[in-house]
């Protein structure tokens, strides 16, 4: 009997902080996502929307970690007593018509660059890699992570996406690593995640490559794990957290597991920054040119996705 009003209180509480942490993460706005969280699934859902830029922006980059910093106080071990868990599973898309993101900010690279000021660079790729460790280490809280790719994953994208446990892509998406069109290597994750995924030989073949891959073609060696067909990404991931509830408890244990046996660490993917930031500064005006060329098509194309629903009004 005695042990009777402890039991109840220990339940209340837990409750009670269920509900707090449900409260905190439904109400979480941002600049430059879209969030919700459905709380009959357990799903968190997280959009990108970084405005004028398809990339990752500082202020996109800011709120990425802002939503973690979120996660891991309501995912916490003090808020998921007797079993409570407000989210199981999170969720990261986009929604920009046909492009999940196209990696880093060329244009600040290209500024960054050009005055030699690598300490900017630097702290960009900081940001960068600190977002991606985020997400890959499921905010340190029973989480499976899902990417929701519907559309193109390229450079900081695709690292992006690797970050995740578990990759969902369209068919029609396209991922790949262009940074050796302008002299360059991906520096925020993709060698560190690559080599893990599927060797360091076939890691360096695809960023020496510069090759734009399928989602088909990634789900043939293992790097997508869920095909969907076009316009069904979300049905799918849906689908995927329908058939795999049952099994969270072994899933998330599993890709910790993964993350144990073969870690990437936040001080590696700094290390390798430090590497990146400074091989930028040596590439040439001809390089940044084609930066910049590749910049402007990103941002027309960018714009044509705005401007489509205007002309279709």
């Amino acid at each position: 009997m005695t042990f009777l009003p402890s039991t109840r209180l220990d339940q209340a509480s837990g409750a009670q902080s269920f509900r707090d942490a449900d409260e905190e993460m439904r109400a979480a706005r941002y600049d430059t996502l879209e969030t919700h969280l459905n709380g009959d699934s357990g799903t968190f859902w997280a959009w990108m929307r970084p405005g004028s830029k398809p990339c990752f922006t500082p202020e996109l980059l800011t709120d990425i970690l802002a939503q973690q910093e979120l996660l891991r106080g309501a995912l916490s071990p003090s808020r998921r007593e007797r079993g409570a868990l407000a989210a199981r599973w999170y969720v990261m898309g986009s929604r920009i018509p046909g492009i999940f993101n196209l990696g880093g900010d060329l244009a600040l690279f290209a500024e960054k660059i050009r005055a030699q000021d690598e300490m900017a660079l630097r702290q960009y790729g900081y940001l960068c890699v600190d977002a991606i460790y985020g997400n890959s280490e499921a905010f340190q809280a029973p989480v499976v992570t899902v990417a929701l790719v519907q559309g193109d994953a390229l450079g900081g994208g695709f690292e992006c996406a690797l970050a995740f446990d578990v990759i969902v892509a369209e068919r029609s998406a396209k991922f790949g690593l262009p940074e050796i069109m302008f002299n360059l290597f991906p520096g925020m994750g993709a060698y560190s995640f690559l080599s893990r995924r599927v060797g360091p030989v076939q890691a360096e073949r695809m960023i020496t490559s510069g090759r734009i891959y399928s989602a088909e073609e990634l789900h043939l060696i293992g790097l997508v794990d869920v095909l969907a067909e076009d316009g069904h990404g979300e049905e799918a991931v849906l689908n995927y957290i329908n058939r795999n509830d049952r099994k969270h408890n072994a899933l998330q244990a599993i890709y910790k597991v993964r993350r144990r046996s073969n870690p990437v660490t936040l001080a590696e993917l700094r290390d390798i920054v430090e590497i990146w930031s400074s091989t930028a500064l040596d590439i040439s005006e001809m390089d940044l040119r084609k930066m910049l060329r590749l910049t402007a098509a990103q941002e027309k194309r960018l714009a044509h996705f705005q401007l489509a629903p205007q002309a279709a009004e």
